[in-house]
C-alpha cells in the first residue's frame, strides 16, 4: 500500500511545476525558450551528478539518452513551441491529455489493465483543465496544437518507459542522469536556433535557480521516485495539479480573475486526481509479475 509520504512528495512535483509560467514571464528574459530549457536542465543535472558521484554504466547510456530526450529535450521544446503559438488555455488543455496517453501506453508496455475509473478520471481531468483556463474564443493554431500533443506524448512515453526500464540506481541518481542527458541534447539546438542570449541579471539568476534546483532537480527526483513506488498510472494523474497551481498563483500574485466556471474546473481537477491516483494504484497492484 502506498505511503502518504510517497503521495505527498510525488504530488508536490506538478504543484511546483505550476509556478513555471509565472517565474518564466516575470523573472526570465523573453524570446529564448530553448536556452531557458537548457539552463534549467543541464546545470541541475551536473550538480546532481557531482552530488551522487556516479556516472551511468555504458550499457545504460542508450536508454538514459532516450529517457532524457523524451522527458526533457523533446517535451520542453514542444512545450515552448506550443506556448508561443497557442493561447495558454489551449496549450494546457491539450497538454492535459498526458494522463490519458500514459494509461493507453501502460497497457502494452507494462501489462497494466485500463481501469474504467482511471479512464474516466483522465477524461474528467482534461475537462476540468478546460473549464479552468480555456477561453471560449480561443484560436487553434495547427502547428502549436501538434506541438502540444507531441509534448504530451513525449513525456507520457517517458513516464511509462521510466517505469519499464527501472535502473539499478537510486531515484536521485536516475534524475541526475536524465537531466544531464536531456540538457546535453537540448544545448546544441538552443545554440543554433537562439543565438545572442543576454548576460543574465540578478533577477534572471533567481529565476534560473528556482527552475533549475527546485523546478527540475528536486521535483523530478520526487517524480521519478513516485513512478518507481506508485506506478505511472497513479503518478500521472497528479499532472492535473500543475495548471491548477498556475491559475491559483495568477489569481493570488497577478490579480487574474477566478470565476464560478474556474471554480467548477478546479473541483473537477481535484476529483479526477483523487480518482486517478486510486485507480492507478489498483492497476499496479493487479499487474502481472515480470
Amino acid at each position: 500500500m502506498a505511503r502518504m509520504s510517497d503521495i505527498i512528495l510525488t504530488a508536490s512535483a506538478p504543484v511546483i511545476w505550476g509556478s513555471t509560467y509565472i517565474v518564466t514571464t516575470q523573472l526570465l528574459p523573453p524570446g529564448f525558450p530553448l536556452m531557458v530549457g537548457t539552463l534549467r536542465a543541464l546545470p541541475a543535472g551536473l550538480i546532481l551528478l557531482v552530488a551522487v558521484r556516479r556516472l551511468p554504466p555504458r550499457d545504460l547510456l542508450g536508454r538514459i539518452f532516450i529517457l532524457g530526450a523524451l522527458n526533457f529535450t523533446l517535451f520542453w521544446a514542444a512545450l515552448f513551441v506550443s506556448a508561443y503559438r497557442l493561447p495558454g488555455g489551449v496549450a494546457a488543455t491539450l497538454g492535459a491529455t498526458q494522463p490519458l496517453i500514459v494509461l493507453l501506453l501502460s497497457r502494452p508496455a507494462l501489462g497494466l489493465r485500463i481501469e474504467p475509473a482511471g479512464l474516466g478520471a483522465a477524461l474528467a481531468g482534461i475537462a476540468g483543465v478546460g473549464l479552468l483556463i480555456l477561453a471560449p474564443n480561443a484560436e487553434l493554431d495547427p502547428i502549436g496544437a501538434a506541438a502540444a500533443l507531441i509534448g504530451a506524448l513525449s513525456m507520457g512515453a517517458g513516464t511509462v518507459l521510466t517505469r519499464k526500464w527501472q535502473m539499478p540506481a537510486s531515484p536521485l541518481t536516475v534524475t541526475a542522469w536524465q537531466l544531464t542527458a536531456g540538457g546535453l541534447l537540448l544545448l546544441p539546438i538552443a545554440l543554433v536556433m537562439e543565438p545572442g542570449f543576454p548576460v543574465p541579471t540578478a533577477t534572471n539568476l533567481a529565476g534560473f535557480l528556482w527552475l533549475g534546483l527546485i523546478g527540475a532537480a528536486l521535483t523530478y527526483f520526487f517524480w521519478f521516485r513516485g513512478i518507481a513506488r506508485l506506478g505511472p498510472a497513479a503518478v500521472t494523474s497528479f499532472g492535473f495539479l500543475s495548471p491548477l497551481t498556475a491559475v491559483l498563483l495568477g489569481w493570488l500574485l497577478l490579480g487574474q480573475a477566478l470565476g464560478p466556471v474556474q471554480m467548477i474546473g478546479a473541483a473537477t481537477v481535484l476529483v479526477s486526481v483523487w480518482l486517478g491516483q486510486r485507480s492507478g494504484l489498483r492497476a499496479i497492484s493487479s499487474a502481472p509479475t515480470r
